[in-house]
């Protein structure tokens, strides 16, 4: 061990805390701008509190917000287990193990498959549409998000002067919340809501409603009687002075009836003339105008749809709508600040940080890929964390597809949680990035999925414990779907649990131990009593399952045994056992599965060098040799049971694989890889995926992910795989500065986490460790590796080392 003497007594790091950067070059740094308003969806601006979502346009003659609730859903709670499935299941292992995948896929697709075969569907609130009076030509456009206050603003000018709006989904609140203003008493618009099903105005029967707003009394509404269920199709209907009342219902989809209500409540404050008529209110003679918006759906809980959402969003509003817009916003800057302020990040600044947000993106090289600009891989670091926050709150739904941000009823792959990669990936920078509370949804979805899974386990696998396939959805939704090619994996609900154990690597919280262990005790008992011998003799392996998505050779996907399903048990088995023995439970259960695990079969090199994505030596025979997926390179990251210092083997292989895989794949696929080559250490070939990542082909003009069309996941794989470059913790360690580009050769992170409940900021310069604090728990033990060399230190009584300069010499 190092002698902490000397490290002690250093200086302490010339860091500013975390958030606290004050200047302007600081400021700009976190923020997307733009000399235009936003010509579709894909260049428009995201805001969200976890639940309630918007995308702001900046139109000059009509504002557009697009809105999501995070629970509106197509359908109802339904369980799709098929019950032919458990006398389906020996049939098809046998057809496995003799060879015969088109058979054996015959057999699941006829008998193993969820009923529907399909999950439902995200969809879009609708859209809230301001027309503006007299709008004239701007001069001087500029639009602009700042991650940090999570505020959108737009200014111009016009000859009636200087317009500018501002825009912010408040979490404290509950509300969607814009602020417009307009010099000499010229605004003016028309408001109105634009959505996906067929809308009713209702006449008010509150008579004129033509009030002066500057002295209408706020509780002054309209009480609407509602006799029975609301109405199929979305009603519009006057709710007081200034406030109009959208009700309707979610969409049937795949024979599941339509069992959600939805409100949401729209009300306009400041000074001014405003009228209601046909479901739309119009503002004239205005100065300054506040637009408050409340959405809620009846949603419970994925089996209880019994919720009052009126009287959610009226409630809401009463609240919001009592205070002043300065207090909203403060309280919105002050919440958003505590959670985006814990991590900075700095690599430089080169000559395209001027520029707007969508020049910077299309400035390519001549392979297609963004040029180099530092600042521009920074803020994609940020904007990553930014929509986490804004997607993925305690309390909220998990991030999907999507995040929470949708413009239909039907998006692609429905928007939903496909776990066999995607809503993995959107987590994987959380921890990472100082943003472990936004995983508390994922905990809570597990949660739920191992009570659904369970009745998936029992019915179609006649098994203990609980499984989940390659998707879900709000309703939790766990049996097998869309095709038998896609759908037959067994391992969503084990790689869920490896994910939310690495939230509790990073964190160390026994609350989340405690959660989870029965969680991850329930998905080994369904391995325990579903793993079968392979034939061969190699080990226990899964049978059906295939490796996501990918075919073999022989005309389909299924198979016994893939290397992605061996490594995700393995990971499974190892995590139960810690938590278990932790907690002192189960210790003749914890015997079996530990004696399971050392019965897997091992992950294997082929002919070719590569790493083997199936038991057999196929690779070189896939029909898609370039396939998006490298799920067997699982054990790479976000797995670390292949590694650069233990397994120098099947890292070769690993590369081999990656290099016949290529580069760019979908948005997700370029990040996956981006992240495999900074954990193998590779600093210029992950720097190079980077920038396929970051261009115009993979990124849209609002830094949305280019899968295409838009998934989230990009955003945050990307974001995983550059802190990855910055900083590691597997195998007890923690490895600074492990893959650093040589564009990036001085900069500094404040806030980035690794495992152990280490907090970590450290500088370079030069391409040298310049600086390094290290934040943790009293007198505790850290493993530190860099450029080649190793050397443990332990931090102070008060969990901190502070070290700079000479000190240094020892890992240098």
């Amino acid at each position: 061990m190092l002698g902490m003497g000397a490290l002690a007594a250093t200086p302490a790091l010339g860091l500013a805390a975390p958030g606290t950067a004050g200047t302007a070059a600081a400021k700009r740094s976190n923020t997307l701008w733009y000399r235009q308003s936003a010509a579709r969806w894909e260049e428009a601006l995201p805001l969200g509190n976890g639940r309630l979502g918007a995308m702001v346009f900046g139109g000059v003659g009509q504002e557009r917000l697009q809105l999501n609730e995070d629970t509106l859903w197509a359908g109802a709670p339904y369980t799709p287990d098929n019950p032919d499935a458990v006398a389906a299941l020996p049939k098809v292992r046998q057809l496995l193990a003799e060879g015969k995948y088109a058979e054996a896929t015959e057999g699941v697709a006829a008998g193993m498959m969820g009923k529907p075969i399909r999950q439902m569907s995200y969809g879009t609130l609708g859209d809230v549409l301001l027309t503006m009076q007299d709008a004239r030509k701007p001069t001087g456009y500029e639009r602009s998000l700042d991650l940090a206050s999570a505020i959108t603003s737009t200014r111009f000018t016009t000859a009636l002067g200087v317009h500018t709006r501002e825009s912010f989904v408040s979490a404290p609140d509950q509300v969607i919340v814009m602020r417009l203003q307009v010099p000499k008493g010229k605004l003016g618009f028309t408001l109105g809501w634009r959505g996906p099903r067929k809308v009713k105005a209702i006449a008010s029967n509150y008579p004129g409603l033509a009030t002066d707003l500057a002295n209408a009394p706020p509780t002054d509404w309209l009480h609407v009687e509602e006799a029975g269920a609301l109405p199929a199709d979305a009603a519009i209907e006057a709710d007081g002075p200034g406030a109009i009342l959208v009700t309707g219902r979610n969409e049937a989809m795949h024979g599941i009836p339509a069992g959600l209500r939805y409100a949401m409540r729209i009300q306009v404050t400041g000074d001014g003339q405003l009228r209601f008529a046909d479901g739309q209110l119009t503002l004239t003679g205005a100065t300054t105008a506040t637009v408050l918006i409340a959405a809620a759906t009846s949603y419970v809980n994925y089996a209880d749809v019994s919720g009052d959402p009126v009287a959610i969003v009226r409630r809401q509003m009463a609240a919001a709508s009592a205070k002043p817009y300065a207090t909203l916003k403060r309280a919105h800057m002050e919440e958003h600040g505590s959670l985006f302020g814990t991590m900075s990040i700095d690599l430089g600044t080169g000559a395209g940080a001027a520029n707007p947000t969508d020049v910077r993106i299309a400035t390519v090289d001549k392979e297609g890929n963004q040029r180099d600009d530092p600042a521009l891989d920074a803020l994609y670091v940020q904007y990553a964390r930014y929509l986490l926050i804004a997607s993925s709150r305690p309390g909220t739904q998990p991030a999907n597809l999507q995040g929470i941000w949708n413009e239909g009823t039907n998006p692609p792959w429905g928007g939903k949680y496909t776990i066999n990669i995607n809503t993995e990936m959107n987590y994987w920078p959380a921890d990472p990035a100082g943003l472990g509370v936004c995983v508390e949804p994922l905990l809570r979805m597990v949660e739920d999925l191992a009570q659904t899974g369970a009745r998936t386990a029992k019915t179609m696998y006649g098994a203990r414990g609980w499984v989940t396939h390659h998707n879900t959805d709000l309703w939790r939704a766990a049996a097998p779907i869309d095709a038998a090619k896609y759908g037959m994996w067994p391992c969503g609900g084990a790689w869920l649990c490896n994910t939310v154990w690495d939230h509790y690597d990073y964190s160390r919280d026994a609350g989340v131990l405690r959660r989870l262990y029965p969680v991850m005790r329930g998905a080994s008992e369904f391995f325990l009593d579903t793993l079968v011998e392979d034939p061969q003799g190699r080990g226990l392996v899964t049978s059906p399952s295939m490796s996501p998505e990918n075919s073999h050779p022989f005309g389909s996907s299924l198979v016994a045994g893939p290397a992605m399903d061996r490594q995700i048990v393995r990971d499974l088995f190892a995590h139960t056992l810690e938590a278990g023995r932790l907690l002192g439970q189960d210790a003749a259960l914890l015997e079996r599965i530990d004696a399971a695990r050392a019965r897997l079969a091992p992950d294997r090199v082929g002919q070719q060098g590569q790493f083997q994505e199936w038991l057999e030596d196929w690779d070189a025979r896939a029909p898609d040799r370039r396939h998006r997926h490298v799920s067997h390179l699982y054990a790479v990251y976000p797995s670390s049971q292949a590694n650069v210092r233990d397994t120098p083997e099947l890292v070769r292989a690993a590369r081999q694989t990656l290099l016949d895989r290529g580069d760019l794949a979908t948005g997700w696929g370029t990040a996956w890889r981006l992240c495999l080559w900074a954990r193998m250490g590779d600093a210029e070939h992950a720097y190079s995926v980077l920038k396929g990542l970051t261009g115009p082909r993979r990124t849209y003009p609002n830094m949305f992910d280019a899968h295409p069309p838009f998934q989230i996941d990009g955003n945050f794989g990307g974001a995983a795989g550059i802190m990855e470059m910055l900083l590691q913790s597997w195998g007890g360690e923690v490895l600074l500065l492990p893959a650093l580009p040589a564009a990036w050769p001085s900069g500094r992170v404040t806030g980035i986490r690794a495992r152990g409940a280490l907090t970590i900021d450290l500088a370079w310069e030069r391409g040298q460790l310049t600086s390094l604090r290290i934040v943790g728990k009293p007198d505790y033990t850290v493993t530190l590796r860099h450029q080649g060399k190793v050397v443990r230190v332990k931090l102070d009584a008060g969990g901190t080392l502070r070290t700079t300069g000479p000190a240094l010499k020892a890992l240098a």
